[in-house]
């Protein structure tokens, strides 16, 4: 069987869906390829899953921080109900409400696996049995996102490790479980299993949280002792071996050994790219996929002359993120619907087009205990960038905000500027309930707008949001300039 359509979408995951959904828009005829469930990996595996299992000990535990509340809390977690609550929000593992959707805008759902087979050919193994062919007439993106990757160590595979999908879709947490990374995987799912109630021990070569400021990875490492977690740096395993009572004993490089219930794997992410087809382009299977801003992808069978394939999300490696592959996928397209109605393509810095803030901008949530949140650069990124940056920092001990919403509330924020240009290039903000701070870090970086307006930027008082004045405060206001005096040569 062959058909033709506009446009054929392979991944259903978010990305992919927010692709095929600005490509109908816009009118064109659109077709998704999907093998698992629509919704994909962030859906029931991954984002929505996680963030559930971590929010009802993340809320009983903001209860303690009050007083007069805390009183009020006479039991402990209920832990049944929790993975019931992640149930619901998972739709019990059912895709029907994505299926219905795609149905009620019009874009046709086709189950199963999707490779590319030359330029603008994609094969899908239907999951019924049989195949069919599609031809695109304007453009395929590609969307298939990425799996967990289990680490050469002897005995890992053949022990039936956890990776990120075992722990979110638990239907029994086990009394003792280790994990292998210092990520952000792993801090959640040990904030999460450390919430339960289950002896939790992090194994990590390194610190926690590598990519962001280091601070940031001491408060949490901190944090999850305080849960009762233990956390090991500087250490890998050397062996792993599950035993016949079930029983998984971990050998580490320091002659130690740990024994565990469970042991969870959350050392990266590789591309689900092994079966796309790319050989058929002129691409080595199984890599990362190079896009340029605007996720057409370099390097591809016919891409040059007339652009047709697209990549958005995990597999191009910008950002593996569900919400910057979502960016990605908007500008992706916006721009496949504009070339193939022949309008206009903003395909400028910035312009509607393209995805620019994958270089400068990409906010990060580590729902940890503490949370830790970043945007943009840290300090050692924007001096490896050649930037010539100043660093604030501030204790949220300072913002009265802070203090009323939880007593003894511990926490730091850093902004990160540029002193050429007296924008914000970077921030990070550490502790509870942070994360709502991040959207205006963003803006103000995305804006790129100068310190000297931030400070006509007024916090209300006392909220959270105060700590950007003490941040400001920390900064300093920049001298005023002389203005009988040349600013330049030139003016002079």
């Amino acid at each position: 069987m062959q058909r033709e359509v506009d446009v054929i979408v392979v991944g259903g995951g978010p990305v992919g869906e927010n692709a095929a959904d600005r490509a109908r828009a816009a009118g064109l005829e659109v077709v998704l390829v999907e093998r698992e469930l629509v919704g994909g990996e962030c859906s029931y595996w991954a984002c929505i899953p996680s963030k559930t299992l971590l929010r009802s000990a993340a809320a009983l535990r903001a209860v303690q921080r009050v007083g007069g509340a805390r009183e009020a809390v006479t039991g402990g977690l209920d832990v049944p109900a929790v993975l019931a609550r992640r149930d619901y929000w998972v739709s019990d593992w059912s895709d029907q409400g994505g299926a219905d959707w795609l149905e009620s805008i019009g874009i046709g759902l086709e189950r199963g696996h999707g490779r590319l087979d030359g330029a603008r050919r994609v094969v899908v193994e239907r999951t019924g049995g049989g195949e069919i062919v599609y031809l695109a007439r304007h453009a395929v993106v590609v969307a298939t996102g990425s799996d967990p990757v289990v680490p050469p160590i002897a005995g890992l595979a053949e022990a039936r490790p956890w990776t990120s999908r075992e722990a979110t879709s638990v239907t029994e947490p086990p009394a003792r479980l280790a994990i292998i990374g210092g990520g952000v995987v792993a801090v959640e799912m040990a904030t999460a299993y450390a919430g339960f109630g289950t002896e939790v021990m992090v194994l990590a070569r390194s610190g926690l949280l590598g990519g962001m400021e280091p601070f940031a990875g001491e408060a949490v490492a901190a944090g999850l002792r305080g849960l009762g977690a233990s956390v090991r740096l500087g250490v890998q395993p050397t062996l792993v071996e599950r035993r016949e009572s079930g029983e998984v004993v971990i050998t580490l490089d320091d002659g130690g050994s740990i024994t565990a219930d469970e042991v969870l794997v959350a050392t990266g992410r590789k591309p689900r790219t092994e079966r796309l087809g790319l050989e058929t382009i002129g691409l080595e299977p199984g890599g990362w996929v190079d896009v340029d801003d605007t996720m057409l992808v370099t390097g591809a069978a016919g891409n040059d002359d007339r652009p047709w394939l697209y990549a958005v999300g995990d597999l191009n490696h910008r950002a593996l993120l569900t919400h910057q592959g979502k960016y990605q996928a908007r500008a992706a397209g916006d721009l496949i619907a504009a070339r193939a109605l022949g309008r206009p393509e903003q395909t400028n810095p910035w312009g509607a087009h393209v995805a620019t803030a994958d270089h400068s901008a990409v906010p990060q949530v580590v729902f940890a205990e503490p949370e830790a949140v970043s945007v943009g650069l840290t300090v050692a990124a924007a001096e490896r960038a050649g930037l010539h940056v100043r660093a604030a920092d501030v204790a949220f001990s300072s913002v009265s905000g802070a203090g009323i919403l939880a007593d003894d509330y511990e926490g730091r924020a850093r902004l990160v500027v540029d002193e050429e240009r007296g924008t914000v290039v970077g921030a990070t903000f550490v502790g509870q309930d942070v994360a709502e701070l991040l959207q205006s870090a963003t803006i103000a970086i995305v804006g790129e707008v100068p310190i000297d307006r931030l400070w006509h930027a007024v916090p209300a008082f006392p909220t959270m949001s105060e700590v950007w004045l003490r941040l400001l405060e920390a900064l300093g206001r920049p001298a005023a300039k002389d203005a009988s005096e040349p600013e330049s040569e030139e003016a002079a």
